[in-house]
């Protein structure tokens, strides 16, 4: 029986990493669901984990092209509160003395100046340490301090508030969200998206002639994404929204109040996560720039002779990750509603984890988007599940720093076992 197991996996050629990662998240799920008498996999605790896991999963998928290229960042978390600052002064602040409050304009103008300040202080940092050889770990450690720092002189300390209606939709919560509806739209496009991605693969294998899976083997592949997909949609759609908050979405629509559940769906920032994941695997599996990264990473001295401008390629990672930090800072406020002088704080930590835990080398070279993303899912699952306990925070971070630990023994023992 057990041979016959082992067969079926073989023929699925699933990486046995990631399996590894989602049987970890299963026990974690199953061992908070027990302690806590069946309260964390309910549809409530699941759409806010979804919620609170996007900012971070956002910056690790950046966090990968980083750490591949044998550098870190540990200045995305106080990056993170800086833009989040220069964002909220924009919005509260200033726009509104030109444009009026609540103008259409406000929430495109404030995301785009931050994505801007996010590209331009990622892409300064990538010049020093391409081209002045500043080690990345003294340059954006010095980041660490100086945007958390400037973060507080942008307002003196103050909290910003209230932001943008139309910007806090990108934080989710009971409007940010595509509801019931729109939610099985993007179930039935991402599960046929899906589906057609195996056969172009499968035509591409067969037209370069590599070997191919048995056709059950991707009938069994296709069945499982097309589960995933629309069981994650139908738990999102199994959370109804509270009464004060159908009464007062629907009062501001001047519509009817309807008589009937209303489900929250699909929240706005894992629609985000889901556009940033695809975008970021086009970018390390189709263009020569991620192959480039790759490159780099595997082994720098050999890139660089083979004409690949290794110091041009350190700017534009970092400039990636300014960006995503950027992106993560919107959604990050957006959420809250406000900005205070602690956004962001350790998000560094748990970004760097996410990325390891989810088996991106830190000696360079490997890494992948997914294996980002469900790292973030396990360290978010991890806090959150500590959190419904009771666990004091401090023990929290015991936890999480035994675990990170953990991972990368297990990673390197992997490696030496595979001999990767």
């Amino acid at each position: 029986m057990s041979s016959q197991l082992k067969k079926f996996f073989t023929s699925l050629e699933l990486d046995t990493r990631m399996l590894g990662m989602i049987g970890a998240l299963i026990v974690l799920w199953l061992s908070f669901n027990f302690v806590t008498d069946g309260r964390f996999l309910t549809p409530r605790n699941l759409f806010n984990l979804s919620v609170q896991t996007a900012s971070v999963a956002v910056m690790a998928t950046g966090m990968v092209f980083v750490i591949v290229t044998r550098h870190i960042d540990l200045s995305v978390g106080s990056l993170l509160g800086l833009l989040g600052m220069l964002m909220g002064t924009l919005q509260v602040h200033i726009l509104p003395q030109y444009l009026g409050f609540e103008h259409p304009l406000i929430w495109i103008i404030t995301i785009a100046v931050g994505i801007a300040a996010g590209a331009i202080i990622g892409a300064m940092q990538g010049w020093v340490i391409g081209y002045l050889a500043v080690p990345a770990f003294i340059v954006t450690l010095g980041g660490f301090l100086v945007y958390r720092g400037a973060a507080w002189w942008v307002t003196t300390g103050q909290t910003v508030a209230p932001l943008d209606a139309t910007y806090r939709l990108l934080g989710g919560g009971a409007e940010g969200t595509l509801g019931a509806n729109l939610s099985w739209g993007l179930g039935l496009v991402a599960s046929v998206a899906a589906v057609l991605l195996m056969i172009k693969s499968r035509q591409q294998k067969k037209a370069h002639g590599f070997n191919l899976k048995p056709v059950w083997a991707e009938y069994t592949l296709g069945g499982i994404a097309i589960a995933l997909i629309l069981g994650f949609v139908a738990t999102m759609n199994s959370y109804p929204l509270s009464k004060g908050a159908v009464k007062r979405i629907f009062e501001g629509r001047g519509q009817e109040i309807p008589d009937y559940a209303v489900m929250h769906g699909v929240a706005i920032p894992v629609l985000i996560v889901l556009i940033v994941a695809i975008v970021m695997t086009v970018i390390a599996m189709r263009t020569k720039f991620g192959r480039y990264v790759f490159a780099t990473g595997g082994n720098p001295e050999a890139a660089e002779l083979s004409g690949i401008n290794t110091k041009m390629l350190t700017v534009k990672v970092f400039s990636l990750m300014g960006v995503l930090t950027a992106i993560a800072a919107v959604i990050a406020s957006a959420r809250l509603g406000s900005v205070g002088n602690d956004l962001g704080t350790l998000d560094e930590l748990r970004v760097i984890a996410a990325a390891v835990i989810g088996g991106t080398a830190l000696a360079g070279g490997f890494g992948t988007i997914y294996g980002a993303l469900l790292g973030a899912l396990i360290m978010q699952s991890l806090q959150s599940g500590m959190a419904m306990v009771g666990v004091d925070a401090p023990l929290q971070s015991i936890v999480v720093g035994f675990v990170l630990v953990i991972a990368v023994y297990l990673d390197i023992a992997y490696r030496r076992r595979t001999g990767q």
